[in-house]
């Protein structure tokens, strides 16, 4: 009888040193994040692409390359296969013949945070956690909330008082523990160490888990899918804490890994940041592995307001790797691309997927990007849940009677 899962063991990207998965493990004892393992031959010996093809549309149609043993221990909402659509008339505008989007708006709790949790709640439930808590910039905090309600698993998520006002509630509303900080993420995530320090609370922040970048990497394997087993030219990003990236650039390792796509063919890895926010833009530029934190961070793409990522390192790895870039879009432009998405395309997105648009405009004016490169731009929530970045202006008030009168 085939597995569920293939999974094998964790592995430290840094020291080398592996660790059991069947057990509740948090950072390596060096500090870096863990990244999960599977035995890829049985994968290969036992699924093929065409069969996962036939399979109903959700990221568990990857379960022998996902870390829960058991179909029974899935936390579920029917998350995964987000829309994969080209934009003619934009890319038009652009200068770009085959420009897409990847809408994880278009998903259970409105973000690709979704996939994240579903998966990480998963494997919390099968490791039989009843508690955890994370820091959040309010969609990672709102989706885990969720799934671990559906789990029975108490939530505590601390996010700053500036968070997205939708995101709060979705926590609330779900019988999460909210606590509201005045501060950054980075303030929140003191909150919740000094938590999970002191009372040994499972630890869900960004990449203190293993499984959260699993779910993730599924956006990998359906764009690969999506696009006829093909990788394309360029995907960007909207990074803050980078776990989108680092999963991505996971999911192709394993594919080549496995077979299903062209080994050594990568698609360039765009990091895309705010101009108020961009250490990896920095360290980029300069060339080093890691970031040092951005003082005073601000930008109204709340998401990727993240000045101090624990992965940096993976990010930057998963950039010079498929010689990509990074690049930081200025609040201007970045708002300005949203409404243009939606002007010409009819995609209402988040000012975080809007940047990746602001950069591939100016990447491929720069010739960075070529005419007829396929590129992919990730929208990672729906824009419906950032309504303060849209002004309304000019708008006229009737009078019950009055007629309307408008302009051909």
């Amino acid at each position: 009888m085939k597995d569920f899962s293939y999974i094998s063991h964790l592995e430290c990207p840094k020291c080398g040193e592996t660790y059991e998965e069947n057990k509740v493990q948090q950072l390596c004892k060096c500090g870096s994040p863990l990244l999960v393992r599977y035995d890829l031959e049985k994968v290969k010996a036992n699924v093929t692409k065409e069969e996962i093809s036939k399979r109903s549309n959700t990221l568990w149609r990857y379960h022998e390359l996902l870390p829960v043993h058991s179909e029974e221990n899935v936390v579920t909402l029917g998350e995964g296969m987000t829309p994969f659509e080209k934009f003619p008339t934009l890319g038009a505008e652009y200068g770009i013949n085959n420009l897409y989007i990847k809408d994880e708006g278009i998903i259970p709790t409105g973000s690709f945070k979704t996939r994240g949790a579903s998966v990480g709640i998963s494997k919390a439930k099968e490791l039989g956690v009843k508690q955890l808590a994370m820091p959040t910039n309010g969609n990672a905090g709102a989706a885990w909330a969720l799934y671990a309600s559906k789990a029975n698993i108490k939530a505590t998520i601390v996010m700053p008082l500036d968070a997205p006002q939708i995101t709060r509630k979705e926590v609330f509303v779900a019988g999460g523990d909210l606590h509201l900080i005045n501060g950054l993420i980075s303030d929140a995530g003191k909150v919740v160490a000094g938590l999970v320090q002191n009372q040994g609370v499972y630890d869900a922040s960004t990449l203190k888990e293993p499984y959260r970048i699993e779910g993730k990497k599924t956006m990998g394997y359906e764009i690969v899918e999506q696009f006829g087993w093909k990788v394309p030219d360029v995907i960007l990003y909207p990074t803050g804490g980078g776990v989108g990236i680092i999963g991505i650039y996971k999911a192709i390792l394993e594919m080549q890994e496995l077979g299903w796509i062209e080994k050594g063919k990568f698609p360039r890895l765009v990091a895309v940041q705010a101009e108020g926010c961009a250490p990896i833009v920095d360290a980029w530029k300069k060339g080093e592995k890691e970031s040092k934190f951005f003082e005073n961070s601000t930008t109204c793409a709340f998401g990727i307001n993240v000045p101090k990522a624990l992965g940096d390192f993976l990010v930057l790895e998963g950039v010079y790797a498929t010689e990509g870039c990074a690049i930081a879009i200025s609040e201007e432009d970045l708002l300005a691309a949203q409404k243009q998405v939606a002007s010409l395309e009819g995609n209402f997105i988040c000012p975080e997927g809007a940047a990746t648009f602001a950069a591939a405009r100016i990447l491929r004016q720069q010739g960075w990007i070529k005419e007829d490169e396929h590129v992919v731009c990730l929208n990672t929530g729906l824009g419906l849940k950032y309504p303060e970045t849209v002004e309304i202006e000019g708008v006229q008030t009737l009078q019950p009677g009055q007629e309307l009168y408008v302009n051909n």
